[in-house]
């Protein structure tokens, strides 16, 4: 199906990035077609858009046979994926609302993918809040998300490096994350000061015995202070310290020196 260029689209409709809204505009079709790649085969399935803005992503997705639910707060943008709707019959659902107080589960009502350029403003409170809950595995399958570059290396660090912090723990202790394309500031319109990076996390296997509130309030309070020694920044959890010394932890180390696994294995003390 032939469309205009992205550009006569947004000339048509008047519409410029907001910088109130975190936004920034992709217009390169090939990149956007390369990202809508990543979760792999998406034809008959359901995903999740966060801020679609005037529908660049949209179309990729779109023409990869997805069924796409959009949610954008931005009205001016609602006429040109009105048109991207009729051009597309059937695959494409708009919601008009702010994307932190919608139900994602209630409102796809089946498993579904989440492809999104997420606005910067709201990247982070998104991404945990797919992450956390109890409930597991997410009614979500995998999540392809942009973000600043910084942000990105934080979700797939390493312990012993700065970037590791509560981000990279949340995102791996069950699902893996990883760094799947970086974008470079010149592809946006207008450029942001910074690169951009698309991260994709897909679901596993949550540990036996670990809270995930538990682990969230233990994150936490470590990463808080992470230039203090563990039996330090971990004196407001009861037990927490104890818990170190049970299961061979040295109480003087930094949060950054702990992996993934010490942190479960510290959950699950806590538990017993």
């Amino acid at each position: 199906m032939s469309l205009p260029p992205l550009r006569e689209v947004i000339a048509a409709h008047g519409l410029s990035a907001s910088k109130a809204l975190g936004q920034n505009f992709l217009f390169d079709e090939q990149l956007l077609d390369r990202i809508a790649a990543i979760p792999g085969d998406l034809q008959g399935k359901a995903v999740l858009e966060i801020g679609p803005g005037p529908g660049g992503l949209t179309r990729a997705l779109l023409r990869a046979g997805a069924r796409v639910t959009a949610i954008e707060m931005d009205r001016r943008c609602l006429p040109a994926l009105g048109e991207l709707a009729e051009a597309f019959p059937g695959q494409l659902r708009v919601v008009e609302g702010d994307a932190l107080k919608i139900d994602h589960g209630d409102l796809m009502g089946e498993p579904f993918a989440v492809v999104a350029n997420l606005p910067y403003n709201v990247g982070t409170a998104l991404f945990t809040r797919w992450l956390d809950g109890e409930k597991w595995p997410p009614q979500w399958t995998s999540l392809t998300l942009m973000f600043q570059l910084e942000v990105a290396q934080r979700i797939v660090a390493r312990p012993d490096s700065s970037a590791y912090g509560r981000l990279a723990v949340l995102a791996q202790w069950r699902s893996s994350a990883k760094l799947a394309m970086k974008v470079h500031r010149s592809a946006f319109t207008p450029p942001p000061k910074v690169m951009s990076a698309i991260v994709h996390v897909t679901p596993g296997t949550a540990p036996e015995n670990v809270s995930a509130t538990r682990l969230g309030k233990l994150t936490e309070a470590a990463f808080g202070q992470r230039r203090k020694m563990l039996r330090q920044s971990l004196k407001s959890i009861h037990g927490a310290v104890e818990a170190l010394e049970q299961i061979g932890i040295d109480p003087t180390r930094r949060a950054e020196t702990l992996s993934v696994e010490d942190f479960i294995a510290l959950a699950r003390a806590l538990q017993a």
